[in-house]
């Protein structure tokens, strides 16, 4: 008889990737409730087994970091009146949360996460050889193709009006 897996989409976990630091992360909290537990109990195994979450596997967020995620994620707003910083997972960090807390829907739902951040990488990815090969277009034909190059760009390039951009920029890039 074969299991039946998960019943959220993968699309449910992208919607909980943010960016913070520069890093794609998943808040203790959202991590919580795909894993089937409460965050406390998430967050009990992960001291317990700290020396298994490094920081490029898990990070705490500053009190401004959890103000801007409260503001900007309404699914996040009951952080607001925790008295404890969140907790931010990276891919790795996710994966080795699924593995310390050793249920069965933690390790199916942990899989999700993993499809989930590799999907938003391979989109990245996809994004990036575009424009590399726009640019090889551009080198190769004369300057008659230019509005062409150029039409292309602004519709490579993300509305102003509907960022589609989840969570922070790097300070280096604000500038």
């Amino acid at each position: 008889m074969k299991k039946q897996l998960l019943a959220f989409p993968i699309e449910r976990v992208e919607n909980l990737i943010l960016v913070i630091r520069g890093e794609k992360v998943i808040l203790d909290a959202d991590l919580a409730k795909l894993y089937g537990v409460s965050t406390k109990a998430l967050n009990q195994a992960v001291r317990r087994n700290h020396s298994r979450f490094p920081a490029d596997f898990l990070f705490p967020l500053t009190a401004k970091e959890k103000e801007k995620v409260v503001t900007n994620c309404d699914h996040l707003r009951k952080l607001k009146f925790s008295r404890t910083l969140p907790n931010a997972f990276t891919e790795h960090g996710a994966i080795m949360a699924a593995n310390v807390l050793n249920s069965e829907r933690a390790v199916e739902a942990g899989l999700q996460v993993v499809r989930a951040f590799v999907k938003l990488r391979q989109m990245l990815a996809s994004n990036a050889n575009l424009a590399r090969k726009l640019n090889d277009l551009e080198k190769r034909y004369d300057h008659q193709f230019k509005i062409v190059f150029e039409a292309i760009r602004q519709l490579m390039a993300p509305s102003a009006s509907n960022p589609k951009q989840i969570g922070f920029r790097s300070r280096a890039l604000k500038k």
